[in-house]
Parts: structure tokens; C-alpha cells; sequence
């Protein structure tokens, strides 16, 4: 049954070989890069609630000894987007939307262990189509075995078949393809090779502390099949994959669905029976369909939590301050920009804005926290508040000189901008786009103005529409002036040197800071987790005292979900931010009103 496979899962991985999926020998060497890959120590504890917990009230029926004693198998789960996919083919863009797609319906070498009981500091990569992965003692060899019953889903042209060493080598090639935005995630591998079809061997050009991590990244690889590619079937059109979940149809800005794979690996997981995702653009339409019970989860905005818990008390609210970072970047065309000319303009800019004004507004922090919720207000880095293994806070003895460029002081800051010559201020582009991040983003994106307007400058405010101008352009640094704008959320600190100064296609701002590419080159390699995590304090105070990148406050409050009280198991939560709850969390919840 369910329970006792899951009981079977949990118990094997109290193990570092239960990590790794059961090879047979780890050398020390391969050990250590696994555990900084995993990012903890030698303590296998994973008992202990979360960040957030579901509110009292929350029916509580799993047991300890098996958390699925009292599951109910069938209903659909009813969720929403705020938008359609560019593309669904998820190896066809990089957008958060395809992402959240793919993630019901294709499997990945490694996946995040979200699970009963398993809190954010002990999430880890496991294996998904992987069974075992061994990696030699320099960390530059990895050998992944595919699991013997992975099977594609039952659809014309796969029609259930194995999944193989070709299906891999296939996803691999067009992830790793030059005019594939997220290509640079997987730009560390030197080849990939198949000594058999149930065998993946890939070789890096470096060690990477994290490379399991990237494995489990929904931003870099899932496995299609060849047919694919061949023209059996039109990714973009159709989605088969060997995920939890079987694709069920879909209608642009309607709705996409699915139903459960009864062939998936983890027998007896998914409980549900399906999944519908309703495609509602408006966040005032996605509270009403929550509210009226047409939905089972949702995201809830500060500024309503008080009145839904009041109205609804048998919701369960879920609070978590996501790995999702907010910044202004710049246009680094012109060379004559005021924020070219002198990193003074840029300083300014940040102690321009006040960033516990912004949480409260964009969180509302003190009436939540008077309502006797527990709501946290820590400030973006440049590496996110709730990535907090390697997260530099800036309000902390840690950050020395830079912290000071992060507190709000607008006499100061005009002082910087006289400096640099700009005593009158100047006009500027301001873009940020509005139909997509929430009603807490696009609250903040317009507050900024007054803060930026403060000290001089004088924005030309343009509303851009996500999908035809924002992401296709903006967000992959092809724009003028100033833009506001989310980092895409990584489940491990690596990505982020490269995707902000390193080779990555999608970098927002061409910045070229010799000392910071060469950091995100030495973390990258450095298997120490306590020397890897100075260098990312390193790395945090010196892009704070040139602010290349703005962190802002959007994404750094706590975030909240609205379950309807006859969900179960809503504490099942992965990486903050990602996109992988398709398949790491919502498999192994269920409704109790079936």
C-alpha cells in the first residue's frame, strides 16, 4: 500500500547511501560533494515542523508511523495559474509558467524530497528517474542508473514504454543547445555518454558542489521522449512524460488537466485522481473561485489574509518567505547612463528606497503580526532572505561596509547623486510588467517610483504585457533604461553568480565584474560547505557596494497559500519558489470530502 512504501522511502534515506539512492560504495570524496550538494551536515534529523505550519483547525489524520494510514484516494485537484505557458514544451522556454507545467508531467534525473515531516533546511536531491547515481572521488564523474520500472506515459506515439538512455541523451542535447535559454544551467558538463540504455554517465569540466542540486532543477533538464524529436509528436502541442501525472488536455487561457499515472514509479502515489489548473489572469478572480470552494489551493495576498481567515475559519494558511528576489537592473547599452557613469547613481538608488516601508505595504506586516500570525520581514540580497543557507543579511553584523547602502537614507543618498553629478537628478525609462507576479509586486513596482522620484529621478513608466514584451525581451536584457523585475527562483545558490554575471543567455544586465564571475567560478568548485558559504558572503558584499543589481523587497515577506480545509497534507511543501510541487508535493496530498 501507499504508507508502506512511503514508510520504506523515508526510512532508507537515514542513510547517506539512502541519499544516493543505494550505490554501493561512496568514496570520501564523492561524499563530501554530495553532502555540500545537499546542503546539510551530519545531522539526518528530519523531524520538526517548518517555517509554517497549517492553522489549528486542520484535520490531522495521517498517523506517525504512516502519514497515509487514513489517506482517501480519488477527487481532481483544482488549481489555478495566472497565465499561459509561451510554450509547453518545457525545454522550448524558460518561463516560470512552462516550468510549472512540465513539472506535473515529466520526470527529472533528481527531484527534492518534500515529504511528512521534512522541513526546508533538510530538503534534498533523490533520486526521480534516476535509481542511484555514484560519482567518482574528484567529483567530476557521475553515473546515474535509470529506475528499471520508469515507463513514459500510455499515449500514441511512446504508447508506455521504458524510458532510455536515448530519451536522456535526446533532453539532454536540446538543454544543453546553444539557443536554449536555460542552456547555461547545464553549461558545466564537458559529455554525456550512455554505456548502456538503462546508464548515464556524465563528465563535468569542473566540480560542482551542486550538481545534484542542478539535476533536480526544474529550469534545466526534463527527460522527453525521442519521439520528440523525430516527429512522432509536438511537444508544444502534446505533453508525454513519465511524471505523476498523464496530460488530459489543453485550452489556452482556459485551462490545462491531467489525470493520475497509475504506472508512475512510487506505486500508489498519486492519491488523487486528477488535476484541473484553471488559467486566471486576474488575482481578484483567483480569491473569488477560491472563496466560492471552485478551487482546493491558492495564493492569498497580505492585504486579505485577515478577512479570509475571518470569513472562511476552516482554511488552511500556509506562510513561507520564498527564495524570490526582486530587483532593478539596468540597461548597460549606453555607456553615457547615469548608472554607468558612477556607481553612485546606483547606491543612491538603493538608499533611496525604504525597505521595511515596502514589506509592510507589500505583506502588511504589522496588522498580520497584531492578528497573532507569525510574519517574517527580512531584506533581499542579492542572493534571496529565503535561501538562508547561504543568504548575507544585510541588516547583519556580517555584512560590514555594504549593510550601510542598504538602509534607508535619502539625505545620503542625494548627497551620492550630487557627487556624481547628477544633483538635479535625470529621466529615465521604468518598466516592470503587471499581469503576471501578483498584486503584491505590482503594489511595490509602483511604490518605487516615489521612492526613486525622491532623489531625482524623474520615470518614464512603462507597463509592460509579460508574455510579448517582458520576458521575450526585458527580462533577457534586451531594453532600455531601468526595469524592475523577479529573479528566477533556483533551488540551490549557485545559479545565481552565473545567471547575474556569468555566461547565462538570460543575464538581465551585461554587467562584466572580473571579481564576481570569479567567485561564482570558485563556489561552484569549493566542496567545504563553510568555505563555500564565505564565499557567497563575499560574493554579497561586493555586489552591494557597486549595486549592479537593486535587491528589493518583493519576494522577501512571508508569502501565504490558502488550502480549503478538506485538503490533507498541505505542510508537504518542496523548495521555496520552485516549480516542482507537481511532482513533489500534490502527489501525496488528498481530499477528505471524496
Amino acid at each position: 500500500m501507499a504508507g508502506e512504501y512511503w514508510d520504506r522511502y523515508w526510512r532508507d534515506r537515514k542513510s547517506r547511501r539512502g541519499f544516493l539512492g543505494g550505490a554501493a560504495a561512496i568514496s570520501a570524496g564523492a561524499a563530501g560533494l554530495a553532502l555540500v550538494g545537499c546542503g546539510d551536515d551530519d545531522d539526518d534529523d528530519d523531524t520538526g515542523g517548518g517555517l509554517a505550519t497549517p492553522t489549528p483547525g486542520a484535520n490531522a489524520s495521517p498517523t506517525a508511523s504512516d502519514p497515509f494510514a487514513n489517506a482517501k484516494k480519488g477527487g481532481t485537484y483544482k488549481a489555478d495559474a495566472s497565465g499561459s505557458p509561451p510554450s509547453i514544451d518545457p525545454l522550448a522556454s524558460g518561463s516560470f509558467l512552462a516550468k510549472g507545467f512540465g513539472a506535473y508531467f515529466y520526470s527529472r534525473l533528481m527531484k527534492y524530497n518534500a515529504g511528512p515531516g521534512i522541513t526546508k533546511a533538510n530538503l534534498k536531491p533523490v533520486g526521480d528517474a534516476a535509481a542511484t547515481v555514484e560519482t567518482s572521488p574528484d567529483g567530476l564523474v557521475w553515473t546515474f542508473k535509470l529506475r528499471p520500472n520508469l515507463k513514459f506515459h500510455n499515449l500514441a506515439p511512446v504508447n508506455g514504454r521504458a524510458v532510455t538512455g536515448e530519451d536522456v541523451k535526446y533532453s539532454i542535447d536540446r538543454a544543453t543547445d546553444a539557443k536554449n535559454t536555460a542552456s547555461s544551467f547545464l553549461s558545466g558538463i564537458e559529455k554525456h555518454e550512455y554505456p548502456d540504455q538503462s546508464t548515464v554517465k556524465i563528465t563535468l569540466k569542473a566540480p560542482n558542489a551542486a550538481f545534484l542540486d542542478v539535476m533536480a532543477d526544474t529550469n534545466a533538464l526534463y527527460i522527453l521522449p525521442k519521439e520528440s524529436g523525430s516527429g512522432g509528436f509536438d511537444a508544444a502541442k502534446q505533453a508525454i512524460g513519465s511524471g505523476p501525472w498523464v496530460f488530459d488536455g489543453y485550452t489556452p487561457d482556459v485551462s490545462f488537466k491531467a489525470k493520475r499515472n497509475p504506472e508512475w514509479y512510487m506505486s500508489g502515489f498519486p492519491l488523487m485522481d486528477g488535476v484541473e489548473v484553471a488559467i486566471i489572469p486576474e488575482a481578484a478572480n483567483r480569491i473569488a473561485q477560491f472563496q466560492s470552494g471552485n478551487t482546493d489551493i491558492t495564493g492569498i495576498p497580505a492585504e486579505l489574509l485577515v478577512d479570509i481567515k475571518k470569513n472562511l475559519p476552516k482554511v488552511q494558511f500556509y506562510g513561507e518567505v520564498s527564495q524570490l528576489l526582486s530587483f532593478f537592473f539596468f540597461s548597460t547599452k549606453d555607456p553615457n547612463a547615469p548608472w554607468m557613469k558612477d556607481e553612485r547613481v546606483r547606491l543612491a538608488m538603493s538608499m533611496a528606497l525604504d525597505r521595511d516601508g515596502l514589506t509592510d505595504l507589500g505583506y502588511n506586516v504589522k496588522k498580520l503580526r497584531d492578528a497573532g500570525l507569525d510574519v517574517k520581514d527580512p531584506w533581499n540580497n542579492i542572493i534571496p532572505a529565503g535561501m538562508e543557507r547561504f543568504w548575507l543579511d544585510p541588516k547583519g553584523p556580517n555584512a560590514g561596509d555594504s549593510g550601510q547602502y542598504f538602509k534607508y537614507n535619502v539625505a545620503e543618498a542625494k548627497k551620492l547623486m550630487s557627487a556624481a553629478g547628477f544633483a538635479n537628478g535625470f529621466e529615465a525609462k521604468y518598466q516592470y510588467t503587471a499581469n503576471r507576479y501578483g498584486a503584491t509586486f505590482n503594489t511595490i513596482a509602483e511604490t518605487n517610483i516615489q521612492f526613486l522620484q525622491a532623489i531625482g529621478i524623474k520615470c518614464n513608466t512603462e507597463v509592460q504585457d509579460y508574455s510579448s514584451t517582458y520576458f521575450t525581451q526585458t527580462f533577457a536584457g534586451n531594453f532600455e533604461g531601468i526595469a524592475f523585475g523577479y529573479e528566477t527562483p533556483f533551488p540551490e545558490g549557485g545559479a545565481y553568480p552565473n545567471r547575474q554575471f556569468g555566461t547565462d543567455t538570460l543575464k538581465h544586465s551585461q554587467w562584466d565584474d572580473a571579481k564576481l564571475r570569479d567567485i561564482g567560478v570558485k563556489q561552484q568548485q569549493e566542496l567545504d560547505p563553510a568555505k563555500r558559504k564565505e564565499l557567497f558572503w563575499e560574493y554579497q558584499r561586493y555586489q552591494a557596494s557597486k549595486m549592479y543589481y537593486i535587491p528589493n523587497q518583493a519576494g522577501a515577506g512571508t508569502g501565504w497559500e490558502g488550502h480549503q480545509e478538506w485538503m490533507q497534507n498541505v505542510n508537504i511543501q518542496t523548495v521555496p519558489g520552485s516549480y516542482g510541487a507537481p511532482t513533489e508535493e500534490v502527489p501525496f496530498r488528498w481530499k477528505n470530502n471524496v
